[in-house]
């Protein structure tokens, strides 16, 4: 069966062949569980090393609302909430997992789906101002994500000041990284893992959305913040039994760069496809440099589009057009972008 054309996302495909490799050489070997397993053990060592942090602990989960909701909860206690843009994905698109673990998520306004060190620092001023703050829920963390839900890229500056807003007010910054082999790889980008995990009290590294079938590398440069982070992702019914099957597919993103040219192959092809966009005149809803191009489209079209290929459904623009994501991902190939090409 010939699959259709398909740019809604970039989780459809199954993995890279090298993790299907592994897992069919490793498959009859018995390990023990939970994450102890030698293969796992390696991941976390090579992870360690592409962070420059040997001391970090690091913990694989299996998806990227899992992961949010037991790290969130992780930092946070009982009177607390997440500080998050109004875009993020915990505000919109998890179904409120924070919220059913008992934190509230505080969004702030967001400028191409990033905050700013300025707005979180207002916010933060006005919060503790308030002479009634002991009565409301307190801002105890701070999320942002690598790429944004909207593509675009923190800089290097801009992780650096919100940093250091999170340490005057002591409070941690986490990153979600659900795509961050597509920042890695973009060339628009300046800030490397070592960057991130010196700016931030926690982070995951994606594989879904990068070439895995399943699983996020959570990385924690001091494990002192979170103490007991295994037992705590036991409670939250996370933790994997085989868990080599999560590590030992981090072993293979992280042997010989391969995560980061996962991330290149996305983003040449969306280049290439951003370039076609422009040449037949499409207009851009989110000027992005990673894998996730927003265009508008006439509403008349999208059927006769939806007919031939797969896209996402983002937001109405007004009554006769419709905003759509087209997403490359890591194994995304020039006939894809050519077909593509010719439909629209």
């Amino acid at each position: 069966m010939a699959d259709k054309l398909s740019f809604a996302s970039d989780y459809l495909r199954g993995a890279h062949p090298a993790i299907l490799q592994k897992l069919a050489e490793t498959n009859m070997i018995k390990t023990s569980g939970y994450g102890t397993d030698p293969f796992s053990e390696a991941a976390r060592q090579k992870i360690r090393e592409a962070c420059g942090c040997e001391g970090a602990l690091v913990e694989f989960l299996v998806g990227g609302t899992q992961t949010n909701a037991v790290m969130i909860d992780a930092f946070l206690r009982s009177w607390q909430g997440v500080i998050a843009a109004e875009t993020g994905h915990i505000s919109t698109h998890e179904a409120g997992a924070i919220e059913a673990f008992g934190h509230k998520v505080l969004t702030l306004p967001q400028e191409a789906g990033k905050i700013s060190a300025e707005s979180l620092q207002q916010y933060l001023e006005t919060f503790y101002e308030d002479e009634n703050h002991a009565h409301m829920v307190a801002p105890g963390m701070v999320y942002i994500s690598q790429p944004t839900e909207f593509g675009t890229l923190y800089s290097l500056r801009e992780l650096q000041e919100l940093r250091a807003v999170c340490l005057q007010y002591r409070i941690p910054l986490y990153l979600d990284g659900a795509r961050l082999a597509y920042a890695l790889g973009c060339p628009a980008n300046d800030a490397g893992l070592s960057d991130i995990a010196a700016c931030c009290d926690a982070f995951y590294i994606g594989g879904t959305k990068c070439g895995a079938l399943f699983g996020e590398a959570v990385v924690v440069p001091d494990p002192t913040k979170v103490p007991a982070l295994f037992t705590i992702i036991k409670q939250h019914g996370a933790l994997l039994a085989k868990g080599r099957i999560a590590g030992l597919q981090f072993d293979a993103l992280f042997t010989d760069g391969l995560y980061e040219r996962l991330g290149k192959t996305a983003i040449a092809a969306a280049d290439r496809l951003r370039s076609l966009l422009r040449e037949k005149g499409y207009r851009f809803f989110y000027e992005t440099p990673t894998n996730q191009i927003f265009i508008v489209v006439e509403n008349g079209r999208l059927q006769e589009l939806g007919a031939q290929a797969e896209y996402s459904y983002w937001q109405k623009y007004d009554d006769a057009h419709t905003v759509i994501r087209l997403a490359t991902d890591w194994a995304s190939a020039e006939e894809e972008i050519d077909a593509l090409s010719a439909i629209l």
